[in-house]
């Protein structure tokens, strides 16, 4: 309902009541509805309302009620008889009685709706509806289950308008949520076609397990990263406990509810988009070329005190990979420009309409989204390259039965194909190998055939030829997968309001089914080996043989049904407004991946209690009660309650001297218990343990034959159940300045327990592993702070600054690590993905021994049997033994691989049609640790990839950098030089232009005759530039052993058009 600012109970008012003999209810009544409705009336009103009830006796008395927008009736609305002073108040049911003449105007107002004038007909009483006036009591924000006022809300929740995710075309929805709301992280591994979605955290990461957040789409659990953005009306995250305590098991690590558009009552309107973009990398990984590469290698060799000539790349072989002289026998390939092209080509199309009727409304869409690869295609006669191509359909169908029965059909899925090349590994070893790659190993495809080097030349050979670029993928074929996704929802509404007003049912059915088909057409590829004639020319040897494409095929399926029921309250009492849900469901998903004959499923109940006096103060109570397949009978079924408070400060009347700066003020406040049963081990932990049958046992003396028999394979723990988190949220939203400016600020702390963990303190020697048990900790805690300002300078021009910013913090409380010597060594104490690593001091130099005494006070520390050299790198001995060892490996150093600090910030501005946006993000105390070929040069045989940075960057006798980011070229010393620590954890904190648009929204003469309400040209642009100190590729990307696709960037022309 909406709000009354004052109170007025005057003296006047009651000498009135003390004259008034009112005929229709008595004295006291009435004083009870003025108050009740925080009756705003000054004296001369008072006379008026006298006045008009006197008249009452006179005869030509009007009835009528006055009503909301939503049906509720308004007690104490003011009826005046237009160009008079009669008029009165409406009663407990909305109803009034006033003397007025047919032809005359009576005028309703009320605190917070629009003035309404209605004429005085001949019969029958009058039906006025009021409409809410203040966009703050109108707006409504989605929660779990439902919406509810956005003014009312008590909880940590934050919303992203649909619009927003249409502004650049992109594969994946998760992608534009980056920055865009605090509290939300996300991290971009890959750019892969099809594969290219980010990974999402609500407030970091809470647990050692599965950190990801709930999604549902339109009520129900469901993936969307390959929804049309076009489809998607709004995303709602709720992050703390009193928003996500009804989801019980699953809603410990933050819900993202995504709600699909839905038709209006109204005219047909028609819009479709098209685009078509450019797509290339941001920042490739860029290797050193074969000369480079050669002296490097030289470098190592001579540094480990190698002799032997035919060891090293000759001067004879260094000069021809210097200057190209023989290509094909002493090749330099860059097997990043090699492989890759310089762009693809990307394109979304999207048509969509909507409309309806009184009885009937619509949204239907149809949409394609297709990506090609970066692979370049060689010579082979098939498509091999990376590609994926999805077609979406969407149909929201709504009908009004009856006036209070309401069936809603929700049609969804899509079609996509993604094709892969075929290396019998999964992509990221493609890459992992791509990187391995030497620059001699190939001049790649010379005359349609693959050639390799060759180290048996009749002179000049090359001590080695390394692993060629294309030896991952090339000519050995490519795989295809076909997905069809099936989504569908069936619900009934159904008001109540015969039996109460303010009651309605609820009923939903969704099903969801995917089919899979993956085609693998693998083949093999001959390659040839050049071989010098005497004229000179080459000839070619050729090993292996060229095969046809083979074909073989794999299945997938999977289907699962939710279904809910739920009774929902909503009634106003004067300036009371009382809300409840009460809700049952229960879902089933079958075909899991462990145990897959036997569905999984959840079931639970559902209660909300939400109340407001006037807007001003608020409070909600949320429970849930949910049991989950994972756990026995006795611990099936978890209790998760969670509650919270709100105060409208600015409302109350003391702080009316401010209300001409501060437009809105609010304190909330929230805490509750809440639940994950996604705990990481296998299902049915809590079964008797299980045994297997194979390995075998020896029997006999002497005898090398086993026979197969049973063993017991695990331990189970029959009191295993889920993770527990009890949330705190204090938060504040501000409006100030005419509410050109909001801010809101929100400080959180969360204590989770429970925690599945394996118990690593019982010795070995007990020959198992204990049993998984809910043994551990975290605590979690941080803030988020959002800026937003809109204003507008004259008349055609208005602008907007955005910003966010978020910081989360993690400690592991407990984890029941295997005992260790010193505190450093435990995960215990320290943030989720610290790594055990040394502390890097610095390269060993002739002051080294001085330097590290001027420091410590001890003598530097030994390396076990080797001895150190120039060059070499040197840790810190923490626990002073004069040893580097195990117990110097610390989780206390550095920073992990979710950032600590997010931020995110939206610039844009609108002059007449033309309109430009930009989205920022960035991130920082944020790290990622180098591992095999962008920790170690030449690998750990010694003939590996040999990146650009680390030729530019290693330490040498020619060189001797104290401050070379790589030490001493070695593969004797590679243990020390190359091991875990400090100087290869590095920062990957960056500023990146995340998205921008360039828009103009034309306005033809020609436009209206045709029915065209918008036709827009824009250039859009997604991961534009970074601004960062990372040299290993991408600042997002993994630097670790599984490298992947690398991220892209795109430009886009995209035209809209709608009637």
């Amino acid at each position: 309902m909406p709000r009354i600012n004052k109170t007025y109970i005057t003296n006047e008012f009651l000498q009135l009541m003390k004259k008034v003999d009112l005929k229709t209810s008595s004295r006291n009544l009435f004083f009870m509805m003025a108050m009740s409705a925080g009756l705003t009336l000054l004296p001369q009103e008072l006379l008026a309302v006298e006045n008009s009830i006197q008249a009452v006796q006179q005869g030509n008395e009007v009835e009528g009620v006055v009503k909301d927008a939503s049906g509720e009736p308004i007690i104490g609305a003011t009826v005046r008889v237009v160009g008079t002073k009669i008029a009165t108040v409406t009663d407990m049911d909305g109803n009034f009685k006033i003397n007025a003449k047919s032809g005359q105007s009576l005028q309703i107002t009320y605190v917070g709706c629009k003035p309404k004038t209605v004429k005085v007909g001949g019969r029958g009483a009058l039906a006025v509806t009021l409409e809410d006036d203040s966009q703050v009591l109108k707006d409504v924000q989605v929660v779990a289950y439902g919406v509810q006022k956005k003014v009312t809300v008590t909880g940590a929740i934050s919303n992203i308008n649909g619009s927003e995710l249409t502004k650049v075309p992109t594969g994946s929805i998760n992608n534009m949520l980056s920055g865009v709301v605090p509290g939300l992280s996300s991290v971009q591994y890959s750019g892969e076609p099809g594969a290219d979605a980010a990974t999402i955290l609500v407030r970091g990461q809470a647990t050692t397990n599965n950190s990801a957040p709930l999604i549902q789409v339109d009520g129900v659990e469901r993936d969307f990263n390959d929804i049309d953005p076009s489809e998607i009306e709004s995303i709602t995250v709720l992050k703390d406990a009193s928003a996500t305590a009804v989801f019980g098991v699953r809603g410990a690590n933050g819900v993202i509810l995504v709600t699909t558009k839905r038709g209006k009552e109204g005219k047909a309107h028609i819009s479709a988009t098209t685009s078509m973009s450019v797509v290339m990398p941001t920042n490739m990984i860029k290797l050193a070329n074969a000369y480079e590469y050669a002296t490097y290698y030289n470098q190592m060799k001579k540094n480990d005190g190698v002799t032997d000539e035919s060891a090293f790349f000759s001067p004879t072989v260094l000069q021809k990979l210097k200057d190209h002289s023989d290509p094909i026998k002493y090749p330099d390939t860059d097997w990043i420009d090699y492989c890759f092209k310089d762009h693809a080509i990307q394109t979304q199309h999207n048509v969509n309409i909507s409309g309806g009727t009184e009885r009937m409304r619509y949204f239907v869409s149809v949409g394609a989204f297709t990506q090609d690869g970066l692979f370049k295609q060689q010579a082979l006669p098939y498509d091999f390259n990376f590609k994926y191509k999805r077609f979406n359909y969407r149909a929201n169908l709504d009908f009004d039965v009856t006036k209070t029965t309401t069936i809603s059909v929700n049609l969804g899925g899509r079609v996509d194909t993604k094709n892969t090349p075929y290396s019998g590994e999964d992509n990221n070893q493609l890459f992992r190998h791509l990187y391995w790659a030497t620059p001699f190993s190939s001049p790649g495809i010379v005359n349609g055939k693959y050639v390799m080097a060759s180290t048996d030349y009749d002179s000049d050979n090359m001590p080695f030829i390394g692993a060629s670029g294309l030896g991952a993928y090339y000519g050995l074929g490519y795989m295809s997968k076909n997905t069809n996704t099936l989504n569908a929802d069936v619900v009934l509404n159904q008001k109540l309001d015969m039996i109460t007003k303010g009651l309605s049912f609820k009923l939903k059915g969704s099903y969801n089914s995917d089919y899979s088909v993956t085609k693998q057409r693998g083949a093999k590829a001959a390659y040839y080996t050049p071989v010098s004639q005497p004229d000179g020319s080459l000839e070619y040897r050729k090993h292996g043989n060229d095969t046809q494409l083979g074909y073989s095929e794999g299945f997938g399926k999977g289907r699962n049904w939710y279904f809910e029921t739920s009774l929902n309250y909503n009634r106003n009492f004067g300036l009371h407004h009382v809300g409840a849900l009460a809700l049952y469901n229960q879902s089933k998903t079958y075909y899991p991946s462990t145990y897959s004959s036997i569905p999984s499923g959840y079931v639970g109940l559902v209660g909300r209690v939400t109340y407001d006096w006037n807007n001003r103060y608020m409070a909600e109570f949320n429970v849930g009660y949910n049991g989950s397949e994972n756990f026995a009978k006795n611990n099936r079924y978890g209790f998760f309650p969670a509650g919270s408070v709100g105060w409208i400060v600015s409302e109350e009347p003391f702080f009316k001297p401010l209300r001409k700066v501060v437009d809105y003020f609010k304190l909330r406040a929230s805490w509750g218990l809440v639940g994950n049963d996604k705990i990481g081990g296998s299902r049915f932990m809590y079964t008797d343990d299980p045994y297997g049958f194979g390995k075998g046992y020896n029997f006999g003396v002497n005898s090398g034959n086993f026979a197969s028999g049973a063993y017991e394979s695990a331990k189970h723990n029959p009191d295993v159940t889920w993770e527990k988190s009890f949330k705190q949220d204090y938060g504040v939203d501000l409006n100030i300045l005419n509410n050109r400016l909001k801010a809101t600020f929100d400080y959180y702390y969360e204590h989770r327990k429970d925690i599945l963990v394996s118990s690593a303190v019982a010795p070995g020697f007990l020959g198992f592993t204990l049993p998984a048990a809910n043994l551990g900790e975290v605590n979690s805690w941080g803030y988020e702070v959002s800026l937003k300002w809109n204003d507008k300078i004259g008349k055609d021009f208005s602008y907007w600054v955005e910003g966010n910013l978020s910081y989360n913090q993690n400690e592991i409380k407990e984890l029941y690590e295997a005992p260790q010597n010193y505190s450093w060594m435990y995960k215990k104490g320290h943030r989720i993905g610290s790594r055990s690593i040394f502390k890097y001091w610095g390269l060993y130099s002739d002051t080294a021994e001085e330097e590290y005494m001027a420091q410590y006070g001890t003598k530097l520390p030994q390396y076990g049997s080797s001895q150190i050299q120039n060059g070499d790198a040197v840790y810190v001995d923490l626990n002073g033994d004069g040893v580097i060892d195990s117990n110097d490996a610390s989780y206390e150093l550095g920073h992990t691989d979710d950032p600590e600090y997010v931020i995110g910030f939206n610039i844009g501005f609108r002059w007449k049609n033309l309109e430009v946006s930009t989205q920022w993000t960035g991130a920082w105390n944020v790290s990622r640790m180098l591992d095999e070929t962008f920790r170690q040069p030449l690998g750990d045989i010694g003939q590996k990839g040999l990146l650009k940075y680390q030729y530019d960057h290693t330490w040498t006798p020619d060189n001797p950098d104290p401050n070379a980011k790589y030490p001493r070229a070695t593969m004797s010393g590679a243990k020390n030089n190359y091991a875990g620590s400090t100087l290869y954890e590095v920062n990957a904190s960056y500023l990146r232009l995340k998205n921008a648009q360039i828009a103009y929204h034309f306005d033809f003469p020609f436009m209206k005759k045709i029915k065209m309400n918008d036709l827009t040209l824009a250039l859009s642009g997604y991961n534009l530039f970074t601004i960062t100190d990372f040299q290993w590729g991408d600042p997002e990307s993994r630097t670790s052993s599984r490298p992947s696709y690398p991220l892209t960037r795109s430009f886009s022309l995209s035209l809209k058009v709608g009637f």
